[in-house]
């Protein structure tokens, strides 16, 4: 009867050894994980982001998840110059950036400028707040981002793209439909490592 007392007090200390554990093993790996996530998932230039969030009502998880895919959050990436003069950390182009200061009632700046992080984070959130407020929706309003806001209209216009007439959810373009699923997907992650 002592050896089977025994053997069960052992047992039972080693099953509860064993479930410790893995309780510190995952409390590691968990933030071991979220570091992991943290780096891969930065929010450098928080000071910009959230000015521009705050002044122009953004989430500020949507404008990380376009400067990470955009530009990997380096100020001086240019898009392929063949087909596209994209600058900056949410790669405006230069006709886009006139528009936009147009828009806003300024003149025209050199494109250079779309260098300076404060000028490119302004000018790229402002872009997707009026995409937003004319098509109500993200995935809209990332169509128009990538694609150009004519493309945009006419797909939403089309039963063939939007079936409901208010969400392109067939996106003609592979990478434009590349593009919206990671910004979506990227801003989702944001959300969820930062609680936005």
């Amino acid at each position: 009867m002592r050896k089977k007392s025994r053997r069960h007090r052992s047992l039972f200390r080693e099953v509860v050894i064993l479930a410790l554990a893995l309780l510190v093993s995952g409390f590691f790996i968990r933030t071991g994980l979220t570091e992991f996530y943290r780096r891969s998932y930065p929010l450098k230039y928080s000071d910009l982001v959230e000015k521009v969030c705050t002044e122009k009502g953004l989430e500020p998880a949507l404008i990380y998840a376009v400067i990470r895919t955009e530009s990997s959050f380096n100020p001086q990436a240019v898009g392929p110059v063949a087909t596209i003069d994209a600058r900056g950390l949410m790669q405006v182009t230069s006709d886009a950036f006139d528009w936009v200061r147009m828009r806003q009632g300024q003149k025209p700046m050199d494109p250079e400028m779309l260098f300076e992080p404060e000028v490119n984070i302004d000018c790229g959130s402002e872009m997707l707040r009026m995409f937003l407020d004319e098509f109500d929706f993200v995935e809209n309003a990332l169509c128009a981002y990538h694609a150009g806001r004519t493309n945009a209209m006419k797909w939403l216009a089309d039963p063939e793209y939007a079936p409901d007439g208010k969400i392109i959810t067939n996106i003609p373009f592979g990478d434009t439909a590349a593009y919206v699923h990671k910004v979506c997907k990227t801003m989702e992650i944001y959300q969820e490592l930062y609680d936005m």
